[in-house]
């Protein structure tokens, strides 16, 4: 018996003086990431202009949309608008597709008062640059149908294709 506690008592010492031996050593570990600038075109509020009456001498037929936006916060963005999918269009001269081959004309604005032509080319017919704040932004588009088009009754659309360049 004192034989097993005289080993016990030998391994019980090495196993302590190995504790004595342990050390530690330390390091750093590095963490990085790289945020881009980045922007996204959140879900778009179309400009419905209602009815409109081409017998009509009043040029006020006007709708709204809205564009929200959503940019890495500090990110500069400008917003364009191109002439839409009527063959022959132009960003100064939308039409609508619909009954008259001629198209349902109409324009989109910057400003509510209808007359800054709202285009696709930045720094010349776009809003002027915006700095994002990281949450969605909305922008509004304003438009208008001038009056006293020569056109059929029947439904009338287009699809503008907006471009956001940071």
């Amino acid at each position: 018996m004192l034989f097993r506690v005289k080993i016990l008592l030998i391994l019980f010492t090495l196993f302590m003086s190995q504790l004595t031996w342990a050390a530690t050593a330390t390091g750093t570990l590095p963490v990085s990431a790289t945020v881009i600038a980045a922007c996204l075109v959140g879900t778009v509020t179309p400009v419905a202009f209602g009815n409109y009456d081409p017998t009509s001498t009043t040029d006020n037929i006007a709708g709204q949309g809205v564009i929200p936006v959503t940019c890495t916060n500090g990110t500069s963005y400008t917003i364009g608008l191109n002439a839409g999918t009527f063959t022959g269009a132009t960003v100064t001269t939308r039409r609508m597709t619909g009954t008259s081959a001629a198209g349902l004309a109409y324009g989109l604005f910057q400003n509510t008062g209808r007359t800054t032509n709202w285009g696709n080319t930045p720094g010349t017919d776009t809003p002027a640059a915006v700095v994002a704040t990281g949450t969605s932004q909305s922008v509004n588009v304003y438009g208008k149908i001038t009056a006293l088009q020569a056109v059929a009754a029947g439904s009338y659309s287009d699809s503008v294709t907006i471009t956001v360049n940071f």
